[in-house]
């Protein structure tokens, strides 16, 4: 890991594809640590960096994409040219730094993180509010997201990596070895605590709002029950060392009780809520409206209505009360220069390879959807349709869809997440996102401007009682499916989590904390291979413990000092 000299924080908007650009340079602006971070709009500036760094170069190193490759619900897909996602579903490793961007940018952004984590205590920002109290806020409001976002970075190491090097200082040493799996988690929940106990309890009134995209009280908490379902489920199931507590740095705990007091927090006081509908959470919902025709004709008839994004939420919604932390995509018309990485890659990997349909427009068919999922799903539950594409239906625009464009087709894709498209008017298939922002360059590959949705209300409910032990969130989950209520069990939980969050990045980790790999990775499934028809499975190898390599360029540079994950 290379050793940051200075921070050159601009606003996210214009940061650069490739983080190292920053490094091991001169002090081009004149701002260095010592000049920087004095004012609210320093801060701010940094804290674009700090965000930015959730967006990697390489796909395989984008979350998203690295979960759904490895979840049994999903395939590796793609045409015979995509072989390192398949072999990625295989856990096989495709390249010597597969998610060498990964690494990188966490560590780019926990050092940026670091940097305001020590600079915010000795800021004085009292002339540039009108109250002391308000110059107050905006200093605890900082800090909680700089510890937010640190942890938020160290739990994508640590879900991906396990133990990791632990940087805490902007100027420590870089050449340090991995802590342990307990050490390193122990950052993780005292860094989220610290975010909790020190960020206004700023209740949401109103979506959009000038926050929206920002960490806050609401999403530390729930991201440290989040943290402490993963961590001792995978203690206790994967290392086999049974664990009901989630350490601390101070040598405390958090318990299941206080991890819950937390949820129960943000339930009651955060002003979170579920969509009316679950389909209106996906944009796919709103295209009638977007494209001014009826394609997709169940969607009118059933009223749906997106409850958006953003600055355009009151366009055509309420607005959205559950979405609480996402990756923003809808910058602006980015062009070539880096649409690359601020375009929703997701919808574009997992959308139907060598297939230009209205609405649902082509991809690479990546991740195509497992046909045990759809068979085992009742159609009663709207969430089957309103999650998974079926090709060749006329209601669901793919009546025209040509099989045999690519690999381990199934006749299923993701719905959440797809290339959404209609006619511009001009007889031409534009982006949907293309047309709602106006942006001059229509290219497929640059169009989906989507948010994704990293944590959601609902996963607040389900936390709290599965934690607790209690059917009420489920319940209230369960109603808002139109389905009706169950007793508390753990498999009730299991079931609503992996029909709640099909395709969302959730499901691997699930059944990676709950121990159920090993028994999910054994179907035999048809599937289309190019044209041939094949069967498939996936074979997860259980020396790797879930984990991936580290990158092996982090290897080499520090020549010993790593050792490397089980299995690679």
């Amino acid at each position: 890991m290379k050793k940051l000299k200075y921070i050159i924080a601009v606003s996210a908007i214009f940061m650069a594809a490739s983080c190292d650009d920053y490094l091991d340079q001169d002090n081009l602006g004149e701002k260095g640590l010592s000049t920087y971070y004095k004012t609210p709009t320093d801060i701010e500036e940094a804290m674009s960096g700090v965000y930015n760094a959730i967006y990697t170069v390489n796909i395989h190193s984008e979350e998203q994409i690295a979960a759904n490759l490895m979840d049994n619900m999903m395939f590796g897909g793609g045409g015979p040219d995509d072989k390192t996602a398949k072999w990625v579903d295989n856990f096989e490793d495709p390249a010597e730094d597969t998610y060498h961007d990964m690494w990188k940018q966490s560590y780019n952004g926990i050092s940026r993180a670091n940097a305001i984590i020590e600079a915010i205590p000795l800021a004085d920002f009292s002339k540039n509010f009108k109250t002391a109290a308000e110059a107050e806020d905006f200093k605890k409001q900082a800090l909680g997201e700089a510890l937010f976002m640190r942890a938020f970075f160290y739990f994508r190491l640590a879900k991906f990596f396990g133990g990791v090097p632990l940087i805490l200082t902007y100027d420590a040493d870089r050449y340090v070895g991995r802590s342990t799996y307990e050490e390193t988690f122990a950052v993780i929940a005292s860094d989220l605590k610290a975010a909790i106990e020190t960020m206004p309890a700023t209740p949401i009134t109103s979506i959009p709002t000038a926050r929206y995209g920002h960490a806050n009280k609401w999403v530390a908490e729930a991201y440290l029950a989040r943290v402490y379902l993963f961590y001792t489920g995978y203690m206790t199931n994967v290392e086999k060392k049974a664990t009901a507590d989630l350490p601390l740095v101070d040598g405390g705990s958090i318990t299941g009780t206080q991890a819950a007091s937390y949820l129960t927090d943000c339930i009651n006081n955060s002003g979170h809520k579920l969509a009316s509908d679950f389909r209106n959470l996906w944009a796919y919902s709103y295209v009638n409206k977007s494209a001014g025709t009826n394609v997709l004709p169940w969607a009118t008839t059933e009223g749906l209505s997106w409850v958006g994004q953003d600055g355009i939420a009151p366009t055509f919604g309420t607005g959205n009360f559950e979405t609480m932390f996402v990756q923003r995509f809808s910058f602006g018309d980015w062009g070539w220069t880096n649409g690359n990485i601020y375009t929703n890659r997701l919808a574009l990997f997992n959308s139907m390879r060598g297939n230009s349909q209205v609405p649902f427009g082509e991809g690479w068919g990546w991740c195509t959807i497992n046909p045990k999922l759809y068979s085992g799903w009742s159609d009663l539950d709207p969430r089957k349709r309103g999650s998974i594409l079926e090709v060749g239906r006329a209601d669901q625009g793919t009546a025209g869809y040509a099989r045999d464009k690519g690999d381990h087709e199934t006749g299923y894709f993701n719905k959440k997440y797809a290339s959404l498209q209609h006619d511009n008017g001009e007889g031409s298939n534009v982006g949907m996102f293309v047309q709602m922002y106006a942006w001059s360059n229509a290219d497929m590959q640059l169009m989906h401007a989507q948010d994704f949705i990293f944590m959601r209300f609902a996963d607040v409910l389900l936390m709290h009682s599965e934690i607790t032990q209690t059917a009420e969130g489920l319940n209230a989950v369960r109603l808002r499916a139109k389905l009706g209520p169950v007793g508390y069990s753990i498999n009730a939980i299991k079931d609503e989590r992996l029909h709640e969050f099909a395709f969302e990045g959730i499901h691997w980790f699930d059944i990676l904390r709950w121990g159920d790999v090993e028994a999910s990775f054994n179907d035999v499934i048809p599937v289309r291979n190019s044209g041939v028809d094949a069967n498939y499975s996936v074979k997860y190898r259980p020396e790797t413990k879930g984990l991936v390599p580290i990158p092996e360029t982090e290897m080499r540079v520090l020549n010993g000092v790593y050792t490397q994950n089980p299995g690679w």
